[in-house]
């Protein structure tokens, strides 16, 4: 039987709101509460809009959030192997990891213009076509024709390019494994050349 005082059923409805997890009931990002987790914690590397100053650390912003948040629990459990952020991601559960990718995905991103306009026409080469020699193939394939990627695949557009071929090296070691294995075979086939013009390309896109 319900409660007849008309305020119990205002303290019950209290009560149970006040234990919903982070992310509302519907399933909506808490965005507040990924601009707080943000701020206490990822401004330091990734800076507050996913700028990254650093070009050790990558750019977040624009970043699709599926992919965001699946990083961050291979980060939380151990299977993306990274001394700095493990300990970032192990505080964070899953609606706070889903908020954050929904944060940094709404953030706009911005392209990084080399200074050598001949890299950049093999980086742009590379991308879309491969190498037919080596067996390489084409990166848009798999990240698409403005490297967007997918909510599965990374965005590259505007990313640090110096972080891309150090994924790139992870990957071809073997010291990178949580994602796509096709990479390990992508990243043996691309020289030192290649994997720089390549960076710098997707680096210049928006």
């Amino acid at each position: 039987m319900a409660p007849r005082n008309p305020w119990s059923r205002l303290l019950l409805g209290g009560f149970f709101a006040c234990t919903l997890p982070a992310a509302a009931a519907d399933g909506i990002p808490d965005l507040k509460r990924a601009e707080a987790i943000v701020s206490a914690r990822c401004v330091h590397c990734h800076g507050l809009n996913g700028e990254a100053a650093s070009a050790v650390f990558p750019r977040l912003a624009g970043q699709h959030a599926e992919y965001l948040g699946k990083q961050l629990a291979e980060f939380k459990n151990g299977r993306r192997r990274s001394d700095i952020m493990k300990p970032q991601a192990e505080g964070l559960d899953e609606d706070d990891m889903k908020a954050l990718g929904a944060y940094f995905e709404r953030k706009r991103t911005t392209a990084k213009t080399s200074g050598d306009p001949e890299l950049l026409a093999v980086g742009r080469y590379i991308y879309n076509q491969g190498n037919r020699f080596s067996g390489l193939p084409g990166c848009l394939t798999c990240h698409g024709a403005k490297a967007h990627g997918t909510a599965q695949l990374p965005r590259l557009a505007g990313q640090h390019p110096r972080y891309i071929e150090d994924q790139l090296r992870q990957f071809n070691k073997r010291e990178r494994t949580n994602d796509n294995a096709i990479m390990h075979a992508v990243a043996s086939k691309l020289s030192e050349l290649e994997a720089h013009a390549v960076a710098e390309y997707v680096a210049s896109l928006e």
